[in-house]
């Protein structure tokens, strides 16, 4: 005997594959490396919009101005270091 051949509503259907952005692992794995590139995108703006100014062209005569209130500060020092940085004394 032959067999029945069989019918489209009796046939069972093919297993199909879920997509790949169906898996939450998936997003999991991507999260981290797109969390990085807008990070990276947000520090880049940052820091071409808040660019720091450049420093004075002057800054070797306005050190030199300073110089004698330096100096004078450090006449009025003593030549040792405080007792409090001293190291104890040693007992032989």
């Amino acid at each position: 005997m032959r067999p029945a051949p069989t019918t489209p509503s009796t046939a069972l259907p093919e297993p199909t594959a879920a997509r790949w952005w169906t898996f939450g692992h998936v997003w999991l794995v991507l999260a981290g490396p797109l969390l990085v590139v807008v990070a990276s995108v947000i520090t880049m703006y940052i820091a071409y919009t808040g660019v720091d100014p450049v420093v004075d062209e002057n800054y070797y005569q306005k050190g030199l101005a300073l110089s004698p209130a330096v100096q004078s500060r450090d006449h009025s020092e003593p030549a040792h270091a405080p007792a409090s940085l001293s190291a104890p004394p040693v007992k032989p």
